[in-house]
């Protein structure tokens, strides 16, 4: 990882434990004078040692860096006596197991979850109100990062949608065993739009990401529309990259009338499968002459044929690719005639990635690049199960999208 990129990572990070801390500095001294910032108690006059005075700043170390103003509340008089177990505690021992906590509540864990786990490391100084100020400006950093302006138009993206599932307030309520009235949710599915930027040098990170209904027209013009309002020059798109998914053409051609589409070469090859009749199946292995049961048999002709398809877009040029289709086609038309007529229907635009360099067509001719990530944020939602609302859905997608990109060293701040 190079130096720039592990100063930005630290950075995000140092924002949550540094606004944790200042909170529960705040609460602590609270806690101290028995009254809140505005409150007053008692109509005399405070002495000095219980009258606020601003703050100072001093350096704390955490496992994420050095935070070199950490403001500090202090009284009129009397600092130098007062202890604060806030960073007695934080100092000797807290420091991974905080930072580890902000982590876990954008995870999933609910608000009076987070306050439970740090009542054991504070006592009772932060309130549900105070945790909520705590990560509601955690969720606004992430979310300003998430919004910054393009800069900078990729030539290709590749676009591509993940669906989960989250809970959705139905209007209704209802009455809990303590006599508390609660907002009736209902689980609904989501899916999460996303675009990757690919540069002429081989880079690529994350560009866009949202949640929508459903993968339509309607929705992807809101998509182009949207990444366009944060900067993106439409003339400049030369290439999306897509599984076919319904309706994005139609889009492409109000917001990106230059761009051409190219067909994910994975998705198309996925699509015939299940046109495979198995006809004419061999009764031993063509290499050793053993005998081949009829589920061997047909792993063996999938196999092969997929293999065979997979070869026309390993092709170094355009020309050769169609030299390798007509072979396929030869070799498989009279075994495999349905799947054949469906792995020809609409594959031009699985060739638009050959009009770029070489170097890049490995990156381009399919969405494998998006579907590596969508896997690794399956893994997290997985283990959540549903999300309580939109905000935590992406928050965790954001932090999975961070973690992705630092591990393959390739996201670049300055050019996003």
């Amino acid at each position: 990882m190079n130096d720039a990129l592990k100063i930005e990572l630290r950075q995000a990070a140092l924002v949550g434990v540094k606004t944790c801390l200042e909170e529960a500095l705040r609460q602590e001294l609270s806690e101290h004078l028995g009254f809140g910032r505005y409150e007053r108690n008692g109509s005399g006059p405070k002495p000095s040692e219980a009258q606020r005075s601003g703050y100072f700043e001093r350096g704390v170390s955490t496992d994420h860096g050095h935070i070199a103003d950490l403001k500090v509340p202090k009284l009129r008089r009397g600092n130098k006596e007062r202890e604060w177990k806030i960073l007695t505690r934080y100092q000797s021992c807290l420091q991974y197991v905080l930072d580890e906590l902000l982590y876990i509540y954008v995870l999933g864990l609910s608000l009076r979850d987070l306050q439970e786990a740090l009542c054991v490391l504070f006592g009772s100084l932060l309130s549900v109100g105070a945790i909520n100020r705590v990560t509601s400006k955690v969720q606004n950093e992430m979310t300003a990062w998430q919004q910054r302006p393009v800069e900078h138009t990729p030539p290709i993206i590749l676009v591509d949608g993940v669906w989960v599932k989250i809970l959705y307030p139905t209007g209704e309520t209802w009455l809990d065993r303590a006599g508390h009235r609660r907002q009736q949710q209902r689980l609904q599915e989501r899916v999460i739009l996303a675009a990757l930027a690919v540069w002429p040098d081989g880079r690529y990170h994350l560009l866009h990401y949202e949640v929508a209904e459903t993968e339509d027209e309607a929705t992807w013009k809101a998509f182009w529309q949207h990444l366009i309002e944060r900067g993106l020059e439409p003339q400049e798109v030369e290439l999306v990259v897509s599984d076919g998914t319904k309706g994005l053409l139609a889009a492409m051609e109000v917001y990106l009338p230059k761009a051409k589409l190219q067909r994910c070469t994975v998705h198309k090859i996925r699509g015939f499968e299940r046109y495979l009749s198995y006809q004419a199946l061999p009764e031993a292995d063509p290499d050793t002459g053993q005998p081949l049961t009829d589920t061997q048999a047909k792993a063996q002709r999938k196999t092969e044929i997929c293999s065979d398809a997979h070869n026309i877009f390993k092709a170094p040029t355009r020309t050769e690719a169609q030299l390798r289709l007509e072979q396929f086609v030869d070799k498989w038309q009279t075994l495999e005639p349905r799947a054949v007529k469906n792995f020809k229907w609409g594959l031009k635009r699985c060739f638009e990635f050959y009009e770029f360099d070489t170097t890049l067509q490995p990156l381009i001719h399919s969405t494998n690049l998006l579907e590596r990530f969508f896997r690794e944020f399956r893994a997290k939602a997985d283990e959540i199960g549903s999300f309580p609302n939109e905000t935590s859905c992406l928050t965790i997608f954001h932090l999975v999208m961070v973690r992705d990109h630092a591990k393959h060293n390739r996201f670049v701040f300055a050019k996003t």
